[in-house]
């Protein structure tokens, strides 16, 4: 049974504005090491302008690496704000209202993350605009439009506006909300201009209802298409473990298994330093937690399928990468710590009701789940452009710089910067949905018995 969060909307309002009207001495000092991190990222990019892509220690055949397994890791956790917000809203499912807010914003910087990426694995990144912004006037030529570097541009940007739109609408409530309650009078004026007129009028909440519902509805295709898009940067090449027509909804499964793992994992570190104990509970976490029970053993089901379609054809390239990947050094210690973080330790966990309604345990696993999802694009990449090919005469061994796991490393401070900067100017629980649940949260008879609203779902 699902508990309801019942509290008297005063209190309500109160506790949900109280990070954005009072800052804690904790957030400056978070601040400043994101930054200091940030900052070390931003001198590895100037150092990587000056010496270009070797400085990363690419060279023939291994030309991706940590930038690219980030573009595909940071735009996997990005499917978590349209898993959570839009096909949960759809579906009505009323213990989805505290935990909407924190996926969409989650999406909003990982994409912007991701769109970072390919600008830094660039080396020069004024020419990383020739794939979005074509310049005939100067070169004569224009972008290949068969070319997945053509697709992602044009995927990614929309899924971002979509999912902009998406929040936007959402928050208007919430805006209007902070408008009434902020003593500062540059607040009042800011939040006055964002919330746009909204009165709460009968006819601007039908308005704002519908739009969030069409909506939710809208941007699910692109939600499909965006990861697939990213695995055909993949698949439409001919290297060995690439080309498989899996790709497309692997990619996308797998998406949905690390962003949702990564909302669990940022929703209980917002519960515990927002103090918003009284709005997450172990039920909230006990559904997410059951909703990656399924979706990991669908990962797992493709995972497999990618495995066997490598090795059915008997392509001697394409059983010689996969043999690589598994019992050659690093990989035949990657290999296992990505099979066991990503699914052996977590699923079986999560199978016990102890361990889904604990924010403790959640957390490990969750935070084990993403550990193992970079390693597997990791190794997806890496040991298929490390093998020889036809026309290349050496093959590639490749060593991470620590210039790469600095990036890495900021590529992480900056969305969870993004995130806490976001909770400080606006509410990360949506207010009004909350108390849209509290009303709901009478029971209703069903024959002789009398049923929470909240089970609806």
């Amino acid at each position: 049974m699902q508990e309801p969060v019942v509290t008297e909307a005063r209190t309500t309002d109160r506790e949900l504005l109280d990070f954005v009207m009072r800052t804690p001495r904790w957030f400056f000092g978070s601040t400043v090491v994101f930054g200091a991190i940030l900052a070390a990222g931003f001198a590895v990019f100037i150092l990587l302008l000056m010496f270009g892509l070797q400085y990363f220690g690419y060279s023939h055949p291994v030309y991706w690496s940590f930038p690219i397994v980030n573009l595909v890791f940071w735009i996997g956790i990005s499917h978590a704000g349209i898993m959570v917000s839009a096909i949960l809203r759809l579906s009505q499912a009323e213990w989805r209202r505290p935990v909407t807010r924190a996926a969409e914003v989650l999406t909003i910087f990982s994409l912007l993350t991701a769109m970072l990426m390919p600008i830094v694995h660039s080396g020069r990144p004024w020419r990383t605009l020739y794939w979005e912004f074509p310049y005939d006037w100067i070169r004569g030529a224009w972008p290949n439009p068969r070319s997945p570097l053509v697709w992602d541009p044009s995927a990614i940007f929309t899924y971002l506006l979509s999912t902009l739109m998406f929040v936007y609408i959402a928050l208007l409530p919430d805006l209007a909300l902070a408008r009434d309650k902020a003593s500062d009078p540059v607040r009042r004026v800011l939040f006055t201009i964002l919330a746009m007129g909204f009165r709460g009028t009968s006819r601007q909440w039908r308005i704002q209802a519908i739009a969030g519902i069409l909506l939710s509805a809208i941007i699910l295709p692109i939600f499909v298409s965006v990861h697939s898009i990213v695995s055909w940067d993949f698949a439409v090449t001919s290297l060995p473990g690439w080309h498989n027509t899996v790709f497309a909804p692997y990619f996308v499964i797998g998406a949905v298994h690390s962003g949702v793992s990564a909302v669990v994992t940022v929703t209980i570190v917002l519960r515990k330093i927002l103090k918003l104990e009284n709005y997450i509970k172990a039920d909230h976490i006990d559904s997410l937690a059951r909703l990656l029970i399924a979706v990991a053993v669908t990962w797992g089901f493709f995972l497999f399928l990618d495995f066997g379609f490598g090795l059915y054809g008997e392509e001697p390239a394409e059983v010689a990468t996969w043999m690589k990947r598994t019992f050659e050094m690093p990989w035949l210690v990657l290999a296992p710590i990505f099979i066991f973080t990503a699914f052996l330790f977590p699923v079986p966990m999560w199978l016990f009701r102890n361990v889904r309604r604990s924010f403790k345990w959640m957390f490990i696993t969750t935070v084990s789940v993403n550990i193992g999802m970079w390693l597997e694009r990791y190794l997806l990449i890496v040991p298929g452009l490390e093998r020889k090919s036809d026309l290349q005469f050496v093959y590639g061994e490749f060593t991470p710089s620590w210039g790469e796991g600095i990036i890495v490393t900021a590529s992480f401070a900056l969305v969870m910067l993004g995130v806490l900067t976001f909770a400080k100017l606006l509410p990360i629980i949506p207010a009004a949905d909350v108390k849209e649940g509290q009303i709901l949260a009478e029971k209703f008879a069903v024959g002789k018995t009398d049923v929470p609203a909240a089970m609806r779902e």
